[in-house]
């Protein structure tokens, strides 16, 4: 896809309730047809949805960005899996010591992984 379509697509996908397709070709500052034609290759890509929408009696689409499936290297530590996947407890995210614990093994494979490796060696 070209970087108009990420684009399109990215603005889309920041506004929960979606986008006026009769809006979107003004925010990328594009005219109607090209508009016409970055929508149609989000939605043969399965990337959104077009909803029928009637503003002030005119009809419209609401472009609504469909979720894809979750990246599962966001859900692991290093090689821990994040904890809350098996959890039953019935806790708070601010006062979870298994979460918190995690996030910080997290915190650190991260900067393990950014540090060289002559930091790693202590050169």
């Amino acid at each position: 896809m070209s970087g108009t379509d990420e684009d399109a697509f990215r603005i889309i996908a920041s506004s929960p309730e979606g986008v006026l397709q009769s809006e979107l070709w003004k925010i990328l500052g594009v005219d109607s047809r090209k508009c016409s034609r970055i929508v149609k290759k989000l939605l043969d890509s399965n990337r959104v949805e077009r909803v029928e929408y009637r503003q002030e009696g005119i009809k419209t689409f609401r472009l609504i960005a469909r979720k894809g499936p979750a990246d599962p290297y966001c859900l692991l530590a290093g090689d821990e899996l994040i904890p809350c996947i098996a959890c039953d407890e019935d806790c708070t995210i601010e006062s979870c010591n298994d979460l918190l614990d995690w996030m910080y093994q997290l915190a650190i494979s991260d900067a393990e992984e950014s540090s060289s490796p002559s930091e790693k060696s202590g050169e």
